[in-house]
């Protein structure tokens, strides 16, 4: 099964597991079960039981699965195995600071340049991570190939560099901009929403000051 044919709410748990996985100790069981991970992770056995079946075949009853297998399952089926080489618009602080972080590649994600309208920008980072005029755009992404965009420019811009990423081959798009952007059929957009976060914090934060 292709993650395409996986609902987003799934999608969005599946990095939850890997991450616990590659967090326990090298000395602990070599063997996880459904329900010890749904517990682990303050979950639900029988959604953790269904999610994984989704990607793995290798539970076994009363046993759970082997560790290890498990995690180079999930990884291969996010896709963590595979690099991909991403483009980034919007070579502000919040740009540069997401360019030079190579926390990112063990999720299999390359950002591999910055693109901005400010000439001034143009030249490497810190990270070595270069940063190139936006009219560089099209020609370094029909030349590498690349397939995702991350956005990171106002609110006000976000639509007009979405237009230019997708005229450029671009199938998948990660923004940060707080816009709403409108895309042909076949092209996926993942918000980061901060004002969303914010907001379920602040909201949880009041339960507790005043509960």
């Amino acid at each position: 099964m292709k993650p395409m044919e996986i609902s987003k709410p799934v999608l969005k748990r599946l990095p939850n597991y890997l991450s616990y996985l590659k967090s326990l100790p090298e000395d602990a069981p070599a063997n996880i079960s459904a329900t010890a991970l749904a517990a682990a992770l303050n979950m639900g056995e029988v959604q953790v039981r269904k999610d994984l079946a989704l990607v793995s075949d290798g539970g076994r009853p009363k046993v759970g699965y082997m560790r290890e297998s498990l995690i180079a399952d999930l990884e291969q089926f996010l896709g963590y195995d595979n690099t991909t080489e991403a483009v980034l618009i919007g070579a502000g602080k919040l740009g540069q600071a997401l360019l030079g972080y190579s926390g990112f590649a063990e999720y299999g994600l390359e950002i591999v340049a910055a693109f901005d309208a400010n000439e001034a920008l143009d030249g490497r980072t810190e990270s070595g991570k270069p940063i190139y005029s936006i009219s560089r755009l099209p020609e370094f992404c029909r030349e590498r190939k690349i397939l995702m965009g991350i956005i990171t420019v106002p609110a006000a811009a976000a639509q007009e560099v979405c237009d230019l990423l997708i005229a450029n081959g671009i199938k998948a798009v990660w923004t940060f901009a707080p816009a709403h952007l409108d895309v042909p059929e076949g092209i996926l957009v993942q918000y980061e929403n901060m004002a969303t976060s914010l907001a379920v914090l602040s909201v949880h934060l009041a339960a507790q000051i005043h509960g």
